[in-house]
């Protein structure tokens, strides 16, 4: 068992019980973005959760051992193709230097946690077309002065 095969098999059960990642995340009582982050390998749950989640999908005790494990975290350098993820890459290409410009203006020399970090995506309706809101929320680590 490897992070690649534990997520094809949590995808084919999802599929199978035709439910969403809402619904694994309310059943493990956890964020929706977090659940689908550790399911999709980019995160590692502790036994508990993981347990859950292979309970209310029907799956067996490798597939929770797996999602307890730590992940290497990697990410493809080229520019995505897909056009959704293309688009965040776009978001921060245009907007990176001026999103870290106003944080350092606020907050000081440092950055935001990724580690220290929740997010959420909702949907807003608009008469002029449905809006994504995504909502990234970390803590602010100032860079150590030694």
């Amino acid at each position: 068992m490897n992070k690649e095969l534990m997520t094809a098999r949590i995808l084919e059960a999802k599929a199978l019980k035709g439910t969403s990642w809402e619904a694994i995340a309310e059943a493990i009582g956890r964020s929706p973005v977090w659940t689908t982050s550790c399911c999709l390998g980019a995160n590692g749950m502790p036994e508990d959760k993981a347990n859950a989640v292979c309970e209310f999908l029907g799956l067996d005790q490798d597939v929770s051992d797996m999602l307890q494990e730590c992940p290497y975290k990697s990410w493809d350098w080229a520019v995505p193709q897909d056009p959704l993820l293309y688009r965040f890459y776009e978001v921060t290409g245009v907007y990176g230097d001026t999103l870290k410009t106003l944080i350092h203006e606020k907050f000081g020399d440092g950055i935001m946690s990724a580690i220290d970090f929740t997010m959420s995506v909702d949907k807003e309706e608009n008469p002029a077309g449905d809006r994504v809101v995504v909502t990234m929320n970390g803590k602010f680590l100032p860079y150590k002065q030694w």
